[in-house]
């Protein structure tokens, strides 16, 4: 009996097991819409750069005891009041508003949390299923009934040779420059090198070699 069609064993490690695919009730489509309609009803919600948090961030955050103490200040005289633009009353309803919007911001990152976790597990699931593809389908190509997948993974072979070959363009080369200190004789082809100083020794002429033709010898 002709067993070349058996697709392989590719039942998956403990550790290779994907997760549950999310299953979502609205479609991402429907999720940016909703995100924009809410970011306009939101009102001042233009993002900072990176430089802009950076220097916010660096001005440095009093604590609440201090904050409050510090609007204490305000409401106790009407000159420092004056002094700093705000009454009190409007210090604290910003300080309100910041505490409140800082449980908006917790939301938003738990649910961001949420939404990259779960396209992770996506990922994985559908990296899984591409690997098992692949080995089924270099195994059953080898027999001529399955003809039909021969184009498909020689493309699927090409494409991993161009990603390895690219990978190993973009490492970093590791050429050698010759050791500092030495020199290249152009007699003999050998590096001399001073045991003193570590420079390069000058090289004697061949004529003045004693034993080689040419050479004044006494």
């Amino acid at each position: 009996m002709n067993t070349n069609n058996a697709v392989p064993n590719t039942q998956a490690a403990p550790a290779d097991t994907p997760q549950p695919v999310p299953v979502s009730t609205m479609t991402p489509e429907a999720v940016v819409d909703a995100l924009r309609a809410l970011r306009a009803q939101l009102g001042d919600t233009t993002p900072l750069t990176i430089a802009q948090r950076k220097s916010l961030r660096s001005k440095g955050h009093p604590s609440i005891a201090v904050l409050q103490a510090s609007i204490n200040v305000i409401g106790a005289l009407d000159n420092v009041a004056q002094a700093v633009g705000q009454p009190a009353s409007e210090v604290r309803q910003l300080l309100d508003e910041a505490n409140r919007w800082a449980a908006v911001e917790d939301e938003f990152r738990s649910m961001l949390n949420g939404i990259s976790s779960s396209n992770l597990v996506r990922r994985q699931r559908i990296a899984l299923i591409a690997a098992q593809a692949a080995t089924i389908g270099t195994q059953l190509v080898r027999d001529p009934a399955n003809a039909v997948l021969v184009p498909h993974v020689q493309e699927l072979k090409r494409l991993k040779s161009f990603t390895r070959r690219k990978k190993a363009a973009q490492a970093p080369g590791t050429h050698q420059s010759p050791a500092s200190g030495t020199s290249q004789s152009p007699v003999t082809g050998t590096s001399s090198q001073s045991p003193a100083s570590g420079t390069a020794a000058p090289v004697t002429p061949v004529s003045q070699v004693p034993g080689t033709p040419g050479s004044h010898q006494a």
